[in-house]
């Protein structure tokens, strides 16, 4: 028997940005259910920035020679997933005054969501945070075999000896480097020319020499043709070249998961890609429906604007903020930020020089640098790269890109500089200690026109 529930908001996902919206506006009172078919908490505690950054810390000391997998394997499964349970995190949520549905949950209409017989009328509104799944891309014979996904990374208890990994995205190459660092033996695969395509090329380079001084082959600008899976192990034809290992890992993107959620009852057509929103999270194409006005938010991987823990929870502040009918400030992507956490670190605020370039919305000028004299000290490899825009006064940067040792935390730095948009001139005048990494960006600074 179909029941009718009205409450104020409803959250479909409890990724971390639904998780967001959820907690912040149970505890302001509103009456909130969040629906959950999953985990509460999404990929990243789960799958993938928790346990990845286990298996990286244990790598690290397995390249110092101390490889201990079980003990990594101990650390996921016991202290940082418990067992794949979301306990914590839906009492957490829960705590706060949200309340929690399990369930699959599709849109039937304006305001209007139904879960297991149960439909929710929103009051206020409905907000999207459904995630990601990892892509399969359509190589011939790979559906029909038992490869793997992070997914199953995060679980195992037992390395293989060899491993194919297609795909030199974040994932793929962390990955990579991980299980190298084990003894595995590790082939990466890429139909791109070269590692982490969308950072800058002197990154890839960089970060191309520390995973072949590790051990990684790396097998780039070739396409899988074919894969085969017969006396357990995997055969991967590489253009002219087969390809044999115990294991195949696919970390070849993400799949944005809006598939059968109901959007057609939206007005909202996505033809596979992301949903558009506005700088207030509300989807664009969403008809006004019952009670007029906006009823639809979206937030996380599924908006386009980066698939990261950190943005999603900004945007569901952004999009709480809308829902209380607070005044802002909404959102804005200058300064958003993104580390691949290999050693070395490979760290970006703003835009590329590509990117910017392809605007050609700026008057850009770009210099590069290494490490400086905490690289030479170190004997450690890296770059600096800033990418300004000296349209007016001394000029801004835009973006930024750091390879090497600590890259994630030296970014932090640089996006200061590009959210508060600080004059080249003021940045040349700090005070950077000697000698650190992020001293090397003075050098770098003063590369730049002046």
């Amino acid at each position: 028997m179909s029941e009718t529930v009205e409450v104020d908001v409803v959250v479909l996902g409890a990724g971390p940005g639904g998780e967001t919206v959820g907690g912040l506006l149970g505890k302001a009172g509103v009456d909130v259910v969040v629906v959950e078919e999953h985990l509460v908490g999404g990929e990243c505690p789960f799958y993938g920035c928790v346990p990845s950054k286990l298996m990286i810390a244990g790598a690290r000391r397995a390249a110092e020679g101390s490889p201990d997998w079980a003990h990594v394997a101990q650390r996921i499964r016991s202290d940082a997933t418990h067992d794949w349970t979301d306990t914590p995190f839906a009492e957490r949520l829960v705590g706060h005054g949200a309340r929690l549905v399990r369930g699959r949950g599709r849109i039937v209409g304006p305001r209007r969501v139904a879960v297991d017989g149960t439909t929710y009328v929103a009051r206020r509104g409905v907000v999207l945070n459904t995630g990601t799944r990892p892509a399969v891309p359509p190589v011939e014979g790979l559906a029909g075999t038992p490869f793997w996904t992070n997914r199953d990374i995060v679980r195992l208890t037992e390395l293989p000896g060899s491993i194919v990994v297609l795909g030199a995205g974040p994932i793929g190459v962390e990955l990579a480097q991980v299980l190298a660092r084990f003894g595995v033996a590790v082939t990466l695969v890429d139909q791109a020319p070269r590692l982490l395509p969308r950072d800058e090329p002197e990154a890839s380079r960089v970060l191309a020499e520390a995973l072949a001084a590790d051990g990684v082959r790396l097998v780039l600008s070739a396409g899988v043709d074919r894969v085969a899976h017969a006396d357990g192990g995997f055969v991967v034809e590489v253009g002219e070249e087969t390809l044999r290992a115990e294991r195949l890992l696919v970390a070849a993107g993400r799949t944005l998961q809006l598939d059968d959620l109901g959007l057609e009852a939206a007005d909202v057509v996505v033809d596979g890609g992301a949903l558009e929103v506005d700088e207030r999270m509300r989807v664009r194409a969403a008809t006004a429906g019952d009670g007029g006005g906006p009823w639809l938010w979206a937030v996380g991987d599924i908006t386009g604007k980066g698939a990261f823990t950190h943005v999603s929870n900004y945007q569901g502040r952004v999009a709480v903020r809308d829902l209380l009918g607070q005044d802002g400030p909404w959102a804005d992507y200058r300064a958003a930020t993104r580390v691949t956490y290999t050693e070395p670190e490979i760290a970006v605020v703003g835009l590329t020089e590509a990117q910017a370039r392809e605007s050609g919305a700026y008057a850009m000028e770009v210099a590069v640098g290494d490490l400086g004299a905490r690289g030479w000290l170190d004997e450690t490899d890296g770059v600096v790269k800033l990418v300004a825009d000296t349209s007016q006064g001394s000029g801004v940067l835009v973006g930024a890109t750091v390879a090497g040792p600590a890259a994630g935390e030296v970014i932090g730095l640089l996006a200061t500089a590009v959210h508060a948009r600080v004059p080249l001139a003021d940045l040349r005048t700090m005070h950077f200690a000697y000698p650190t990494y992020h001293r090397a960006i003075e050098t770098v600074l003063w590369r730049l026109p002046h």
